[in-house]
């Protein structure tokens, strides 16, 4: 049998494949991010015959202040999770299992978008959009913990089959973990393990909420692939510390270069990373980045270069993919 069809079992999630739908960013919510009929519409089209294994439910802002755009979905306030409980369902009744990111934009938000003061680690400015941001204080930093906790207690509220937290693509957890955005000279900021404590203290706080038997995934930007940013080396030490932390599976993508590498269309162009760090952890790995073919998934698979393989684009542009690519490996 095709290694995409196998199975995945851990202690804590069963999907029937290897295939998953990565997170993408839609702009169909309403504009207070609740859940819309477009939404509803767009993630049953996507999951409709159930051939995808998981869906990840594109980034949802914890905060009005991390909100990275208009009309992004939401996960800020009790008020969303009914509207939430629509689209798990959904999922769920086309056989897929689903999870949501959770997200805070950091220094790539906007103040004309947030109406909010834009912070960051540190007084750096993004090198993918936004205003200059104001370094947060420890004080800040331990809220915005507790808010990452409290929408994950939503995420479970609402049905969902696990939740992930976003720490790539030039986001708030991205920029402490990439020297290029963040100078600190306290606790959170220096080495490695200084630069995601803020992601250990979330991790420990979600776990809290939501309990020891529901997954938690984390996506991690494993490297910048700009001088000075972030390294695979840094995200091997990273990853083995999540793992510990209670992390039931790594979705690697990339970091301030976002989810792209100019010049590079090869399939599964993040490859090396997931290979490194499947090296040092023993949770699962998800692997995105260019795959649009059924062949190259399953070559990546035989490779050992990750357990998890995300199709973005090539889902996004034609929802029939998912059923094609299945039904031409069995």
């Amino acid at each position: 049998m095709s290694y995409l069809l196998e199975p995945l079992k851990t202690s804590k999630l069963t999907l029937k494949n290897r295939l998953i739908m990565p997170p993408m960013a839609t702009s169909k919510s309403e504009k207070d991010g609740r859940v819309s009929e477009d939404i509803l519409k767009y993630y049953d089209e996507k999951s409709k015959g159930g051939y995808i294994s998981l869906v990840i439910i594109e980034h949802s802002f914890i905060d009005k202040a991390g909100k990275a755009s208009e009309n992004q979905l939401s996960i800020s306030n009790d008020s969303v999770v009914e509207g939430l409980q629509k689209l798990s369902e959904i999922i769920h009744r086309n056989a897929s299992k689903t999870i949501m990111q959770i997200n805070h934009a950091g220094s790539a938000a906007m103040r004309n978008v947030t109406g909010c003061e834009v912070v960051g680690p540190s007084a750096v400015s993004n090198p993918i959009k936004g205003d200059m941001p104001r370094e947060l204080t420890g004080l800040e930093i331990d809220d915005i913990v507790q808010k990452f906790k409290a929408a994950a207690l939503r995420v479970k509220e609402a049905g969902f089959d696990g939740v992930e937290i976003h720490s790539a693509h030039g986001y708030l957890l991205n920029q402490f973990f990439s020297p290029l955005t963040n100078k600190r000279n306290d606790e959170y900021g220096g080495n490695v393990k200084s630069r995601i404590k803020i992601h250990l203290d979330i991790i420990k706080a979600v776990r809290g909420a939501v309990g020891d038997n529901f997954p938690i995934f984390l996506r991690l930007g494993a490297s910048d692939y700009m001088t000075g940013g972030s390294t695979v080396e840094d995200s091997k030490i990273a990853a083995k510390e999540f793992e510990k932390a209670g992390v039931d599976v790594l979705d690697i993508s990339g970091g301030l270069c976002r989810y792209t590498l100019p010049g590079n269309t090869s399939q599964g162009y993040f490859s090396p990373l997931t290979e490194e760090i499947k090296k040092v952890v023993s949770v699962p790995v998800i692997l995105t980045g260019g795959i649009t073919e059924s062949k190259a998934a399953e070559t990546l698979l035989l490779q050992h270069k990750a357990d998890l393989i995300g199709v973005g684009r090539a889902i996004y542009r034609d929802s029939s993919w998912a059923q094609r690519a299945i039904e031409s490996l069995r």
